[in-house]
């Protein structure tokens, strides 16, 4: 696969609190150039991006980051100001708390209520893979499958870990293939996007493979 084809797949991200808007502006002249799938920013910034952009590029914002406990009706708020700031696709942290006391309805319920929220809009489900075992990932897979999300994802890369292959394989078994899996965190060569792609992930979490084909020329 050529670096425009890996490229076509990453969602561009900065999500670091101390960013700017002449950053994340260009980020987004970043994406436009290399052809990628977003640009991820915090939602502090959705609406002046939506505007910069004027349609030629997909804004992707994050619900509930980078720690994923904040109360369900708190996340849906979020995620309807989002959209009505012009957000393209919605990237949700999942309440891990949630996760190790079991309350696999109450997930499901939040699933659905951020999914409803979105009016239509790609849900990619961030389950923190780093913190979880492999019996709880493979359940909200289930989960994630039984609400028809657009994509399962690996990680927020503000917590212990990031992606790892091993999960990416894990993910991409347990789940139809309805539903596509993001890679996010640690993906720092275009070497390990091509990686992650060929063990079925369908889009790419990462702030440095752009600067990476950059420096190919």
């Amino acid at each position: 696969m050529d670096t425009a084809t890996i490229l076509s797949h990453v969602d561009h991200t900065l999500l670091k609190p101390e960013a700017t808007w002449e950053q994340i502006k260009t980020l987004c002249d970043e994406a436009m150039e290399f052809g990628c799938a977003t640009v991820c920013i915090p939602p502090s910034f959705v609406k002046q991006a939506a505007a910069y952009v004027q349609g030629n590029l997909k804004i992707c914002t994050v619900i509930g980051f980078p720690n994923g406990y904040n109360t369900t009706a708190a996340k849906i708020f979020e995620t309807k100001d989002a959209v009505e700031n012009g957000a393209s696709e919605i990237d949700m942290v999942i309440n891990n708390g949630m996760v190790k006391d079991r309350q696999w309805d109450d997930i499901a319920h939040e699933i659905a209520g951020i999914k409803a929220a979105c009016l239509g809009r790609p849900l990619k489900v961030i389950i923190e893979t780093c913190l979880l075992s492999d019996m709880e990932k493979i359940k909200l897979c289930q989960l994630a499958a039984k609400e028809e999300v657009a994509y399962v994802k690996t990680s927020t890369g503000f917590s212990t870990g990031g992606a790892t292959r091993e999960d990416v394989a894990l993910l991409r078994e347990n789940l139809p293939a309805s539903i596509k899996v993001k890679a996010s965190g640690g993906i720092r060569t275009l070497e390990d996007g091509q990686a992650y792609l060929d063990l079925g992930a369908a889009r790419l979490g990462a702030s440095a493979l752009v600067g990476e084909a950059r420096k190919q020329g």
